[in-house]
């Protein structure tokens, strides 16, 4: 069984692994005895995961970098395999939403501004796009290697209010699907695309809407969330790293175009 989940050496690239989720998620992996190259557009968040995981004797980088610009792009991919070595894995995690553009009772549907939704469309479909193309083009024509893009539950069935984010994860979704059909008829049947969608865990970009700002307390919307996940709450970081090694490893070897719901059985709950 070790050897089927094993990753040591295999060099990882993870967009967004400054954050909550992304960085928990590299922690793990360099644990796992894999070289993790950390990017993220926050260069100290970056640096930061990295030197953690350098700390506990793994190999690491932090690289700042732009999901968005083809040239940070490119520059960050130099300076990975400069300093880790080629390519195996990218798990595109950078992402997010925008409160400018998530409707609110003082912030209706008609009034959102086009330039935040665009940005949050962007980010996380885009984002994931530009990755790809830049980073997977060596993964390709060396004919092996992984690629797992960050979803969310919201790209099944659209939540209330977060309009522009769930549309983009269900971008990254068919995304997900018509890639690992493409590479797989193109280029090589040992190159797997697959995403994870996680529920509700609580990070920056959701805060907000989950709890209130000044007491900390459950808002409404939280306590919804609780009331119709199965298992009554919200989800840890640490709980995705299973499913994530899971689908990086030989164990998934069979296993490409599926879009994995980590969410406490929220998707599954009708709400009766």
């Amino acid at each position: 069984m070790n050897k089927l989940f094993e990753l040591t050496n295999k060099v990882i690239v993870i967009t967004g692994g400054g954050g909550i989720l992304c960085g928990t998620l590299a922690r793990a992996l360099g644990d796992e005895g894999a070289k993790i190259a950390v990017w993220d557009i926050n260069e100290k968040a970056a640096v930061s995961i990295a030197n953690e995981i350098k700390s506990n004797k793994a190999t690491s980088v932090g690289v700042k970098c732009d999901v968005l610009d083809k040239e940070s792009l490119k520059t960050a991919k130099e300076r990975t395999v400069a300093e880790l070595g080629q390519i195996d894995i990218l798990i595109n995690g950078a992402g997010g939403n925008k409160k400018e553009a998530t409707t609110s009772e003082d912030l209706s549907f008609f009034d959102l501004p086009a330039d935040a939704v665009r940005c949050v469309l962007e980010l996380n479909f885009m984002g994931t796009f530009l990755t790809t193309q830049i980073v997977a083009e060596d993964i390709a024509k060396r004919g092996e290697g992984v690629i797992l893009n960050i979803s969310s539950i919201s790209s099944f069935r659209p939540l209330t209010k977060v309009m522009g984010y769930s549309a983009a994860k269900a971008a990254v979704n068919n995304f997900t699907q018509w890639l690992a059909v493409h590479i797989c008829q193109n280029y090589s049947k040992d190159i797997r695309v697959n995403a994870i969608a996680p529920g509700f865990f609580l990070t920056e970009q959701n805060r907000f809407l989950l709890t209130d700002e000044k007491t900390g307390e459950l808002t409404a919307r939280g306590k919804a969330i609780i009331d119709h996940t199965p298992m009554a709450r919200f989800g840890k970081p640490e709980e995705l790293i299973g499913t994530v090694m899971w689908l990086l490893s030989d164990a998934a070897k069979f296993v490409t175009g599926i879009v994995v719901p980590v969410d406490g059985g929220f998707s599954s709950f009708g709400g009766v």
